[in-house]
Parts: structure tokens; sequence; C-alpha cells
């Protein structure tokens, strides 16, 4: 939204290009740390003490809203789901992360129709943010020296995937990795149970 850098936070009445549906969003128009300058457009809010976005959520899959007046508050910790998910394209996205009372940001470069056009189908898509682009997110975190894939869907171990973040491990491979973070993560744990993290 370059054109309205001069705008205040908000919620605004936007229109899809290729639908032509209109929905309201909110949009974040003062600078925000790493990201930098506004006109984003929120389009989630996740909480990774709630099991709402676990990876087999179906809220990745559909065209469907969730809590959307708690998404129109802006940046808070209720989590919702807004029709930007579906309907709004971008060339990079800003990802923030709360973690001990301390939020993070970070963006990612990469251009596409919509979020849900880039996870609903559950393909692996790659992005080239880097170790250290992910670990700011969270003071102090460390990954380890290899895999290092990153992106959208990221498949490792076998059957464990995160829809959105990086994995790592100390073996040369993708296949036993030990460390990873990111957004709505499922694993098989150490009791052979499947495990939906956040």
């Amino acid at each position: 939204m370059p054109r309205y850098r001069n705008s205040t936070n908000g919620i605004y009445n936007l229109k899809s290009i290729s639908t032509g549906e209109h929905y309201d969003v909110y949009c974040h128009m003062n600078d925000t740390e790493t990201c930098g300058g506004g006109g984003w457009t929120q389009v989630m809010k996740l909480d990774g003490h709630k099991n709402t976005f676990t990876y087999d959520s179906a809220l990745w899959k559909n065209e469907e809203t969730y809590a959307i007046q708690d998404g129109l508050e802006g940046i808070s910790e209720k989590e919702s789901k807004l029709a930007s998910y579906w309907n709004t394209p971008f060339t990079k996205i800003c990802l923030g992360m709360s973690h001990n009372g301390k939020r993070k940001w970070t963006t990612l470069n990469y251009a596409a129709s919509s979020l849900y056009s880039v996870i609903a189908d559950g393909k692996f898509r790659a992005t080239t943010a880097g170790k250290a682009t992910w670990k700011s997110l969270i003071a102090g975190s460390s990954l380890q020296y290899n895999c290092k894939r990153e992106g959208f869907n990221v498949k490792f171990n076998g059957n464990a995937v995160v829809r959105i973040g990086i994995v790592a491990n100390n073996e040369g491979n993708c296949n036993t990795c030990d460390s990873w973070l990111g957004f709505s993560i499922a694993y098989v744990n150490d009791g052979g149970k499947w495990t939906n993290k956040m």
C-alpha cells in the first residue's frame, strides 16, 4: 500500500483484484522494527499456546475468516484470520514473533498472489532469508549449522513439517533435524506420537 504511507493505522476496506470482493483489513502504516515503513496489511495472528492454527488446521487450507473483529484490532495477542489471507497479493511478508514478552519482526522477500496460494496446497516453496534472519525473531535463539531448509510447508525428518519457517541439523542432511524455528510445526516426538506446535 505504498500510496497510503501517510495514512494512519486502522481498518481499511480493500477490493480483490481477481474476484472484486470487498473485505475489511487492519493496515499498519507506521514503521515496524525491521520490516520498515507502512502499508502492511494484516493477514493472520497466531497464539502458540493454542491449537487453533496447528499444522493440520483447516484454516490454513480454506478461504474462511476466523475471529474477524480480533483481527481488526490490529497488533495484539488475539488470534485471527482475515480475508486478506486469500485476497491480497504481496512481494514481502512481515513476520512477528513474541517470546518472553518481547516482540521481534523480520521480512521475507517473496512474491505471490496471496498467502493462501503458497500454503494451502501443502507444497514446499523455498525462501532465501537465511538463518540469521530467522534467529532474529527470538533473541538468543540458535539453529544447527546444516540443512537450513526454509520457506513455506518445509518438510523434514521424513514426516515432519512447518508451515512457515526454517529447519536445521548437525548432520549434512534434512532427515534428522533437531532444531527449527517458525509458525505451526508438526512432527513425531521421541515417543512416536504426532505432535503439533506453534
